[in-house]
């Protein structure tokens, strides 16, 4: 148990060492260009690495808590599912090329602390997925991919209640397990040094607490409890299925087609951006406005730009609630247009 929580706190440390270095001089509200600048200045290849290195160091220390009885076990399948949704996220930004200082350095550390050992495909075709084809075409029908996953879930126009439901949970549904069971023998088969770092994960969690490890610290966690946070962030993201189309600048456009969850609980958005919306996920609407922007200076951007026309106060439950307005989206009839030469009656 003194080791299990010696190596999670000395991740926990690790972590911080890029934060430091990225809040030096940070401004409570700024725009776009003045926080690049400053996120530009302080770009490096050292506190990335640290931080990395510091999410799986904590990932061994619950692995290690497995061996400690069936109340541990659970807990660190927990952990250990929070700190891969940590590591999807900080790789996110690798994509968007401002983890680490070079373009070299982004998609190695993003290869291998995320995409190897979590059996994730290769970093260049998330990239192409992500910022050319979802970043200028989210919430399109038949152009954003995302869209697309919703879809097939059942989050379709006209979808039953029941229907609706498992979707929220699609993940943890037979279809959702056989999904994510393809994405990653997907992703192993890309080649053969991402089953080699595969078998080492394994092989590590095997070593630090047996079987107990193996089950509760990797399989659990990468098949079903972080593919559901996964999931939950993308519902989060957007009015996926009554977006409010406008032109303008980009933080006009995304405003319309963005939201932003827990904006007069801070407990709640605490909560959230240190478990399933890590690194900047919470502050998605600035991140869709300006991609460039590192998850450090998200929120003094979120500040100086005006708010999305969405800010839940949850994401299940409440008349206010993310699902609430999914569900609300899809089971509306669409009004039926006038007849010709007549007009359209009035209410």
């Amino acid at each position: 148990m003194l080791l299990a929580a010696t190596l999670i706190t000395a991740g926990v440390l690790l972590r911080q060492a890029d934060r430091a270095h990225f809040a030096r001089r940070r401004p409570h509200a700024a725009p776009s260009a003045d926080l690049i600048a400053l996120q530009r200045a302080r770009a490096n290849n050292l506190t990335p690495l640290l931080l990395l290195a510091g999410q799986w160091v904590q990932i061994t220390g619950w692995w290690f808590l497995t061996a400690h009885g069936p109340l541990a076990a659970a807990a660190a399948a927990l952990g250990v599912a929070v700190h891969f949704r940590h590591l999807q996220e900080i790789s996110h930004f690798a994509v968007h090329g401002v983890l680490a200082r070079t373009p070299r350095a982004n998609l190695l550390l993003a290869e291998v602390f995320a995409h190897h050992p979590l059996a994730l495909g290769p970093v260049p075709a998330r990239r192409r997925r992500h910022v050319r084809d979802h970043h200028p075409n989210a919430t399109l029908p038949g152009a954003d991919p995302n869209l697309a996953e919703l879809h097939q879930a059942g989050l379709r126009p006209g979808t039953t209640t029941l229907r609706f439901a498992a979707a929220l949970v699609h993940p943890l549904t037979p279809s959702g397990i056989r999904a994510t069971l393809a994405s990653v023998a997907g992703g192993l088969g890309h080649s053969p040094a991402r089953a080699a770092a595969a078998v080492a994960v394994l092989a590590a969690a095997y070593a630090a607490g047996g079987w107990t490890a193996v089950i509760c610290g990797v399989l659990v966690p990468r098949l079903l409890l972080y593919p559901q946070l996964a999931w939950l962030s993308l519902l989060g993201e957007h009015t996926w299925f009554d977006p409010e189309h406008r032109t303008g600048t980009p933080a006009q456009i995304e405003a319309g087609r963005c939201l932003r969850l827990y904006p007069r609980n801070r407990i709640l958005a605490t909560i959230a951006a240190t478990t399933w919306l890590p690194y900047g996920d919470l502050h998605h609407y600035p991140h869709s406005a300006h991609p460039a922007v590192r998850w450090n200076y998200l929120p003094a951007l979120e500040r100086h730009l005006t708010p999305p026309h969405f800010t839940p106060d949850s994401l299940l439950i409440g008349a206010r609630s993310v699902a609430r307005r999914h569900h609300r989206a899809l089971t509306t009839p669409a009004p039926t247009p006038a007849a010709p030469g007549r007009a359209a009656p009035t209410v």
